[in-house]
């Protein structure tokens, strides 16, 4: 072979390899667990602070949400409306997780402005967003498109919601548990 033609197909697999070392990459920062699936391990910060561990929540359903930004516009819609029905999640032993890479300082003034009594908690560290696959890499935030996911009483997924409506998305969580 000719050191012209050999160099050319070396190069196009590396550039075929690179592309797909890159796309598997994406992928996998992108894997969403699914339903049936044990739920990520995780203890986040809240707004006041306090560290707050999903284990804590065993024997619960747990509603997690993620979302772009406190005080956007479809951020405070979606936390309104599950403030809303959080009676209605405690009566079927639910709590509600929120969960963005602000800060636990950013989340305090949201549930202040707001009057928010759940948790929201910060992933300043994108790793529990990322491992939810719900991280915009663009972006680095949670993705625009928001993702929720419910985790039943035994810690696994129950359900998953992607592309989520910020107005439905707590009638939707609510009428998937028993």
């Amino acid at each position: 072979m000719k050191p012209i033609r050999l160099f050319l197909l070396l190069a196009v697999s590396l550039s075929a390899l690179a592309q797909l070392t890159l796309a598997a990459a994406q992928a996998e920062n992108h894997l969403q667990p699914t339903a049936g699936q044990p739920a990520p391990a995780f203890t986040l910060p809240a707004q006041d602070g306090a560290p707050i561990s999903l284990a804590s929540y065993r024997g619960r359903w747990v509603v997690l949400y993620f979302y772009p930004k406190d005080m956007t516009a479809g951020c405070t819609v979606e936390a309104h409306k599950f403030q809303e029905a959080l009676g209605k999640f405690e009566a079927k032993h639910a709590v509600i997780l929120g969960v963005s890479v602000d800060s636990a300082e950013s989340h305090r003034q949201f549930c202040t402005r707001d009057g928010l009594t759940f948790h929201l908690l910060s992933d300043a560290e994108h790793k529990v967003t990322s491992a939810y696959g719900s991280l915009s890499e663009r972006y680095g935030v949670a993705m625009a498109e928001r993702n929720t996911f419910l985790i039943d009483p035994k810690g696994k997924i129950a359900h998953v919601w992607t592309k989520v409506n910020p107005a439905t998305a707590a009638d939707d969580a609510l009428v998937a548990i028993p």
